[in-house]
């Protein structure tokens, strides 16, 4: 039987994609994993990004590190503006119980503030840039009303509820001064935890915390004057810092967490990420711009 050299090249085409495959997976693993099978004592990076939602993968990377012999230290990078309060309060938790086992240091970037700096405050020492943007210890609570609106357009909620404060903060109402007053002592009731966790951790008065809880934001040299941060420094300045409290010799190894993603996936969202940096460094005006969760920009 006739052999078609078409076939011989596509069968060709797809060994020598296999080929890649396999080793750009095994590239991207070793980038992502950091460099793990190298000896000597090592340093674990978690990296706390974006807005706050979520705790379940900086938990679970965390305690991979603390169950890692060879890992003598974790230096956690924060830059974020915050986030919900409860996986901001797990996280923090979670860093307490490692710290009984690991060195723990925490990496300010552009932006640690409010729930980025709540989880801060759980390490051994804190180290931030002098410009990072850090502080606003307050909490916040939001509700949108709509009942204009709806009116304009002949539209009427009707609700049923089986209690008085059931439907607290409905968009479909103002809110009376006695709900307000409920919001409020829940709002207060969570500040307070968070002034806790800072006075406990810093080991700074609550009074003194309690005059810098007002959310105002700080620079990290007004934070280092203040108290609420230990140094300034970068991240490479942590890693050191947090080697020299190790009591690591030499140069550590750093590693990374390893990201779950597919080649294809990586190569998407790797061609994703130049396109938006393309228009994200395209000038569209002349800005002072401080978009809320993305850190300060000149």
């Amino acid at each position: 039987m006739k052999k078609h050299p078409i076939i011989y090249g596509l069968l060709l085409l797809a060994a020598v994609g296999s080929v890649f495959f396999l080793l750009t997976h095994g590239i991207v693993s070793y980038i992502r994993g950091g460099a793990s099978l190298a000896g000597g004592d090592k340093i674990g990076v978690v990296s706390v990004e974006g807005v706050i939602s979520d705790a379940a993968y900086v938990i679970e990377q965390l305690q991979v590190y603390e169950d890692d012999d060879d890992i003598r230290a974790i230096v956690v990078r924060v830059n974020s503006p915050g986030g919900a309060v409860v996986p901001s309060q797990e996280i923090y938790d979670k860093l307490l119980k490692v710290k009984e086992r690991k060195i723990v240091v925490a990496s300010m970037g552009s932006l640690a503030a409010s729930g980025g700096y709540y989880i801060a405050v759980a390490a051994d020492r804190i180290v931030a840039n002098p410009g990072t943007i850090t502080g606003s210890i307050g909490v916040i609570i939001q509700f949108s009303q709509i009942d204009q609106l709806l009116e304009k357009i002949g539209l009427k909620a009707t609700v049923i509820k089986s209690g008085k404060y059931k439907d607290v903060g409905s968009p479909f109402r103002d809110m009376t001064d006695e709900e307000k007053k409920i919001i409020q002592s829940v709002t207060d009731d969570i500040h307070a935890q968070f002034v806790d966790a800072i006075a406990t951790s810093r080991r700074i008065p609550a009074e003194k915390v309690s005059a810098l809880a007002d959310a105002r934001i700080f620079t990290g040299r007004q934070a280092l004057d203040y108290g609420l941060v230990d140094e300034l420094g970068s991240f490479d300045d942590s890693i050191e810092v947090a080697a020299r409290i190790a009591g690591i010799t030499g140069k550590p190894v750093v590693v990374y967490p390893k990201k779950r993603i597919s080649l294809l996936r990586y190569l998407i969202s790797e061609s994703l990420s130049e396109i938006s940096e393309t228009l994200l460094n395209h000038d569209t005006g002349i800005q002072y711009l401080y978009p809320v969760g993305m850190g300060d920009r000149l």
